[in-house]
């Protein structure tokens, strides 16, 4: 069984879909709610990065790029941008990026270039953190679309990642987490679980229980992370072959 195929086994909902971020966006529609809005700026926040790693690989400058995608998020929280997605188009990422590209395609910064920093700024994003991040990405020669889908799949993944870690409350548990975590994903490298299991002064087959345990989370996680996503909950397992696919596997 593949590593995408244990992943799609997880299908208990643990949480009310109707209740996802961009399903109460979508059905908000151009009443654009209270609920709606943060709802949308929370995504934003949380997703913004792959958009920023896109628009760089379109050749933009650091500068250029940070400016780019912080007017872009801007212009989509401060305005009823949302009046005209219908729920049959799905997902957050694809309309993101559909936005992002008419946005360049149209030259719609160079148009306002005199007017950025004049508006409000509904969040910061932090363009030294974004460029440095960036610059520690590995050399890729894949298309723009290919680099936002890796950066998406990447963000899912270090958002469950990271949940997971805080639910592993306690120096105790938080160190049994970050001498395993490498193993969540079946990553290969020297290390092995038998050399983190003696780190930990834990047997082999309690390691494995521990791994077992924290992987069964992970994937929940996922799932979650991607619930938040999606307009159905039907989309969730596709989302979650695209995550696999993105790292090529």
């Amino acid at each position: 069984m593949s590593l995408s195929d244990q992943f799609l086994r997880a299908r208990g909902e643990r949480r009310d879909f109707a209740s996802t971020h961009w399903s109460v966006v979508l059905l908000a529609g151009p009443e654009h709610s209270p609920q709606s809005a943060a709802a949308l700026e929370k995504l934003c926040r949380a997703y913004w990065y792959p958009l920023y790693s896109f628009t760089r690989r379109q050749g933009y400058g650091a500068h250029e790029a940070a400016d780019l995608t912080q007017e872009f998020f801007s212009h989509l929280l401060a305005t009823n941008a949302l009046a005209s997605v219908s729920p049959a188009r799905g997902k957050f990422r694809s309309f993101l990026l559909a936005s992002l590209k008419n946005l360049l395609a149209n030259e719609w910064h160079r148009a306002r270039r005199q007017k950025r920093g004049g508006g409000a700024q509904l969040f910061s994003l932090d363009e030294e953190a974004a460029e440095g991040r960036y610059q520690l990405d590995p050399a890729d020669a894949s298309t723009p679309d290919k680099i936002f889908e890796r950066r998406w799949a990447e963000t899912i993944l270090s958002r469950a990642l990271d949940r997971l870690r805080q639910e592993c409350d306690g120096s105790e548990k938080t160190r049994r987490f970050d001498e395993v975590k490498t193993f969540l994903l079946g990553e290969k490298g020297t290390d092995t679980l038998a050399g983190a299991a003696a780190r930990l002064n834990l047997s082999l087959a309690a390691a494995k229980g521990l791994v077992h345990r924290l992987r069964r989370r992970f994937r929940e996680g996922i799932r979650d992370e991607i619930a938040q996503t999606v307009a159905r909950p039907e989309e969730i397992d596709q989302e979650i072959r695209d995550l696999f696919a993105a790292f090529g596997g």
